[in-house]
């Protein structure tokens, strides 16, 4: 799955990529640089795709009917049609998978860059921070993180649905896995 198609030079298969750019049209319409820097910001700069990769994969888009393209001036506004809304939701799986890869790659080069920056600097590190666990719990909250992104916008009551989930969650959490009493 997504561990053979990220490897070093071209780190997305053509069709993995255009899933994930379909997954960030779906979140809102989106000109080609947006998406690469959106990318670039994602994955804390280890991805930054050229122009030669995202331009030919929004044209696949486009000519699939998966994406269409509005022109403002000299720019092109892409946005997500239901064909391509379908498509995100039968690869849902894969996508959130990619996107909180990305996402843990991203806090990995942050992390690292403030490392190689108190290491100038000689400022102390805080290595009990919580956030920087390299464990499951970082890539449950990165998963979650890109389910949130994917969801959005909301209605009402998907946001309701989404915060009770998130509220019985966090009780679970804090219960420390005793069992509920109710009174």
């Amino acid at each position: 799955m997504f561990g053979e198609a990220f490897r070093m030079g071209r780190k997305f298969a053509a069709g993995d990529l255009q899933l994930v750019i379909l997954a960030l049209l779906a979140e809102q319409p989106r000109h080609g640089y947006e998406l690469i820097k959106l990318l670039e910001e994602r994955s804390g700069g280890f991805y930054v795709p050229s122009p030669g990769v995202i331009y030919p994969a929004l044209t696949f888009l486009e000519e699939t009917g998966l994406a269409e393209v509005e022109n403002e001036g000299t720019k092109k506004l892409y946005r997500i049609t239901e064909a391509g809304r379908r498509r995100v939701e039968e690869n849902r799986e894969m996508i959130l998978h990619t996107l909180a890869k990305l996402e843990r790659i991203g806090e990995k080069m942050a992390y690292v860059k403030r490392v190689f920056e108190t290491d100038r600097h000689g400022a102390d590190i805080d290595e009990g921070d919580f956030m920087q666990d390299g464990g499951d719990i970082r890539a449950a909250r990165m998963l979650l993180r890109s389910a949130l992104r994917m969801r959005y916008p909301w209605s009402k009551s998907e946001a309701a649905r989404i915060a009770g989930i998130l509220e019985r969650a966090a009780t679970e959490i804090l219960q420390g896995g005793r069992p509920q009493t109710r009174g």
